[in-house]
């Protein structure tokens, strides 16, 4: 896994590639980001991370043209969803030694969930290690570099506007 940083747009992210064998590619940008006035994980409280879900809920419903798309929340989630999104290696579970040490899997699955486009290339996973877990990824053969651009459109488009 490589560590990029980028001055001025996200602080790190990380890039992960995987050859499938030679003509098929999956790649996955992510970026991890806190909302300000939030606790951070492990300090953050059932409340707020519940505060930070419907924020984001909020914020999920005004994104529109290539970003429009479905949230699901991890409490109550049909087992169909759930195994489509586990099938489609874009949920992540509970159960992490580390995390649970920690204290980050407290009230799990509470104020959990994550959010996809139609295309399935943008993701936000919300309230797992950090409260957002932006997500930009594409399929076949790729540019690293444009997959990188589009990440970076998208968070200063909708994410880090003032």
């Amino acid at each position: 896994m490589r560590q990029f940083t980028r001055p001025g747009t996200f602080v790190q992210s990380h890039t992960f590639c995987k050859a499938f064998n030679h003509n098929f590619f999956l790649c996955r940008i992510r970026v991890g980001r806190s909302i300000a006035g939030f606790g951070l994980s492990p300090g953050i409280t059932k409340e707020q991370r519940l505060d930070v879900e419907n924020l984001m809920k909020n914020a999920f419903q005004k994104l529109a043209d290539d970003l429009s798309g479905s949230y699901f929340p991890l409490t109550g989630m049909d087992e169909a969803v759930r195994q489509k999104l586990v099938d489609d290696h874009f949920l992540f579970m509970s159960g992490d030694k580390n995390l649970i040490a920690a204290g980050m899997e407290r009230d799990w699955p509470e104020g959990r969930g994550i959010y996809h486009n139609d295309a399935k290339t943008f993701l936000v996973w919300v309230n797992e290690e950090d409260q957002l877990r932006i997500i930009s990824m594409e399929e076949g053969r790729l540019n690293v570099f444009n997959l990188n651009e589009r990440l970076g459109h998208h968070l200063g488009m909708y994410f880090f506007r003032r």
